[in-house]
């Protein structure tokens, strides 16, 4: 991975959001309006996927995660992809760790391909993260669990999503929050009316309310 957009906290820095853009995007794609919604502790770090082949693309390279092959629920992934993908994301965390950050002060969040990559690592980093946004997207390999989890149950997740994506379907978005619902105590689904596969004033509002809730100032 190429070096992150890093945006430093304006205050103290007690906690870090690390932020995962959606395929073809990059970090500096919504550095902007994290870094705008986020406490002034908050330190926010978007990484940039590497340039891959995209079999769902016709193969063109750009910044991806992992492969996706298809949109239809019940196609093949790239479970490799996948999991390599959430090693990086671990060391971004751990990172954090060794800097300082205790666990429960770091929060991921994605949009898309980066919302499905981020609930993964949540669910497969040992540690209880601080929660998870998570917009747009899905749940990876979910067959695999729950026997892959490995976080411990209380991870709050904030899952959005609109009710007229044409892209990541709605009905995705609410298999998700059903099957987390299963894995974890703590998972709210917020739909959007109207809203396609973008983000939203209001969207951002109630992200930035969870962040507020789940990193508080000390």
């Amino acid at each position: 991975m190429a070096a992150p957009v890093v945006i430093s906290a304006s205050a103290k820095h007690t906690a870090t959001l690390i932020f995962l853009h959606g395929l073809g995007d990059t970090g500096q794609g919504w550095a902007g309006a994290i870094s705008a919604i986020r406490p002034p502790y908050v330190k926010v770090v978007c990484p940039t996927a590497p340039a891959m082949p995209v079999t769902l693309n016709a193969g063109l390279r750009m910044p991806s995660w992992f492969d996706l092959k298809t949109l239809d629920e019940s196609g093949p992934e790239d479970d490799d992809g996948i999991k390599k993908a959430t090693a990086q994301i671990h060391a971004l965390i751990d990172a954090e760790l060794k800097g300082g950050v205790p666990a429960d002060r770091i929060m991921l969040g994605g949009f898309s391909q980066g919302g499905a990559l981020a609930i993964y690592s949540a669910l497969t980093f040992q540690q209880r993260l601080a929660g998870v946004v998570a917009l747009s997207c899905w749940l990876p390999l979910r067959k695999s669990f729950p026997a892959a989890r490995k976080c411990p149950d209380d991870l709050p997740i904030l899952q959005c999503h609109g009710d007229c994506d044409p892209i990541v379907p709605y009905k995705w978005g609410q298999m998700t929050a059903s099957v987390l619902k299963t894995l974890l105590k703590d998972v709210e689904f917020r739909s959007y009316r109207g809203l396609m596969h973008t983000s939203s004033d209001e969207e951002l509002r109630d992200v930035k309310q969870f962040v507020g809730k789940n990193l508080p100032g000390q």
